[in-house]
């Protein structure tokens, strides 16, 4: 491995476009191919998710790459969930007890946009688009593309490949025709699909809902969400099932029925949505998929990254912060001086994986969640205490959400298997009735719960190590 190494990168979406930058940085000659136009001169934003949610190991990426200023320009902090029931009453849960710890809702487009300029800063990058990637040799590290203006088709060789494609990326599929290795791949798909809509800013160019929340209508089987945007609006994504339940995807087909189910369902969030029969019937419906795969590398020659390896379902908003914690962990591998880029993929995987596989395993939980458990009783308790804790010990205590979403330095795997032993723990303690909460607790009442929930927390953890989970 030497800085002379031409570097190829297929795909300058979020990550693409952060690891050219970090690269670049290093002193490396990058090449960038992107299948879409370029996002700053067309826009292409349609039905795909407008805005996402960045958190803390997302801007610690963006901070090492002197980022996290200019997104945080760009950015509006949701400190907490507003729920809304079908009469149209709210309720709001805090991320987080501690002060200050809030996630940001950002543009996709916005986003990707100052990270390109900010690339193309580096005479060493050069970005192309409208080439999209037909096929890798992985073996000869060439890469076949076609270009969507001229049609002409051509190839490039590099001395390594990224594929930063995403999820249907064209290296991933490469892996799997060439058969060189073995590779597995796995790729699970919710019944459950989603498709965006719009509540407008106001006259004013106002919010017409609090722009300090991620609005989520629960329903049980169902769910509405709604992130707020710089321009006063909010972006909507109803996640249904296709086919399953008395509305799904396939039978809200005409404009009555489309009404009337948000009429039963969501008659306050129908009020704000002056287009929704246009919308609804224009905007795509998306797939919600998880994949896994295995190995990310090929020899010293290719590397996936992002969600080209490790896509999962939004509803822990963590596919964009997972992503660029990939560059920020293959960073820290680059700092290892290891001989040769073999060595480098191969650590990168060992280092990383068991935590993409976690937070796919968490965006899972938390769609049940979301959905279904924010309404239940047992679960608002636990949240209360929750919030408690974090605020009354907020050194000694962070829930499940808080070490996933604000614990830039643990791992997503660390987070998962401490969080829900927590979880556990506190759900048994409240159903067997062994503690109990009040509006006001002391510090000292708080004090016994917190004891109460790490010794129990504890024993799970050490009774799963047992068991071998």
């Amino acid at each position: 491995m030497n800085k002379n190494d031409k570097i190829l990168i297929i795909g300058a979406g979020l990550c693409g476009s952060l690891l050219a930058l970090r690269l670049a940085q290093r002193g490396f000659k990058v090449d960038v191919y992107e299948s879409r136009p370029d996002l700053r001169t067309v826009d292409i934003s349609a039905g795909r998710s407008i805005n996402l949610a960045l958190s803390d190991r997302g801007l610690k990426a963006l901070r090492l790459c002197g980022m996290e200023e200019k997104a945080r320009e760009i950015c509006i902090p949701m400190y907490g969930r507003l729920m809304h029931d079908r009469e149209g009453n709210t309720f709001s849960s805090n991320y987080s007890g501690r002060e200050n710890e809030y996630i940001n809702s950002i543009s996709r487009g916005d986003l990707n946009a100052i990270l390109l300029d900010e690339a193309e800063k580096h005479e060493n990058v050069t970005i192309h688009f409208n080439k999209k990637c037909k096929n890798v040799d992985i073996e000869n590290k060439i890469a076949h593309f076609k270009d969507y203006k001229t049609k002409e088709e051509f190839s490039i060789e590099a001395a390594v490949i990224f594929g930063a494609d995403g999820a249907g990326s064209s290296l991933r599929k490469s892996y799997i025709s060439e058969r060189k290795f073995l590779f597995s791949y796995s790729q699970n798909y919710l019944n459950h699909g989603y498709k965006e809509l719009e509540i407008p800013a106001d006259s004013s160019g106002k919010h017409q809902i609090s722009k300090e929340h991620l609005h989520i209508w629960p329903r049980g089987d169902f769910m509405l969400i709604a992130l707020p945007n710089m321009d006063g609006s909010f972006t909507v994504t109803l996640f249904l099932s296709y086919d399953e339940g008395e509305y799904n995807f396939e039978n809200l087909i005409s404009e009555e029925k489309i009404t009337a189910f948000f009429e039963k369902e969501f008659p306050d969030a129908l009020a704000l949505i002056p287009n929704i029969k246009e919308e609804f019937v224009n905007n795509p419906t998306g797939p919600l998929g998880t994949i896994k795969c295995s190995p990310w590398s090929y020899q010293n020659k290719t590397l996936l990254i992002g969600d080209s390896s490790h896509a999962i379902v939004p509803f822990y908003g963590q596919g964009m912060n997972a992503s660029f914690e990939d560059v920020f962990v293959l960073d820290e591998i680059l700092n290892q001086d290891l001989k040769d880029w073999k060595s480098i993929f191969k650590t990168y995987q060992k280092t990383r994986k068991k935590d993409t596989d976690a937070i796919a395993d968490l965006a899972i939980d938390n769609f049940h969640e979301m959905k279904d458990h924010v309404a239940n009783p047992l679960f608002k308790e636990k949240r209360k205490i929750e919030m408690d804790l974090e605020k009354t010990f907020p050194k000694q205590y962070s829930s499940k959400y808080s070490l996933v979403t604000f614990n830039e330095n643990i791992g997503y795997y660390e987070a998962l298997k401490r969080g829900r032993a927590q979880d556990k723990a506190l759900l048994n303690l409240i159903a067997d009735e062994t503690i109990h909460t009040h509006l006001d607790m002391t510090k000292q009442e708080l004090e016994v719960i917190l004891d109460k929930v790490i010794k129990e927390t504890n024993e799970i953890l050490e009774e799963d190590k047992i068991a071998g989970l």
